[in-house]
């Protein structure tokens, strides 16, 4: 009899589960899964001053979580505005399960 193959056991996840806390929370769906946000939307949407939305996009950058269109490693406070941002489609089940979860 031959066995079937088991998707819990061959299941491709992340090392680690991501933990995040609730401003990386709300800006990871200020930016959402689909095209992406520029920086003024993402100031918009998430009434969050400059330094802070800058704080935490660079803390999410760092991970690897968020992706700039131009491919920066570091945004600063005068990049924000015209910065186009998105998900690393890599990490984008894993980050969809961790929002469900919170």
């Amino acid at each position: 009899m031959l066995r079937c193959w088991n998707e819990i056991r061959y299941k491709r996840s992340m090392a680690r589960e991501p933990k995040l806390n609730g401003r990386e929370a709300g800006l990871l769906k200020a930016i959402g899964f689909g095209l992406g946000v520029t920086g003024d939307e993402l100031m918009e949407r998430t009434q969050m001053a400059v330094d802070d939305l800058c704080d935490v996009l660079n803390t999410l950058l760092d991970i690897g979580f968020v992706e700039t269109a131009s491919m920066k490693e570091r945004v600063t406070v005068e990049d924000v505005p015209n910065e186009n941002f998105e998900i690393n489609p890599s990490y984008a089940s894993d980050l969809k399960e961790a929002l469900r979860r919170r």
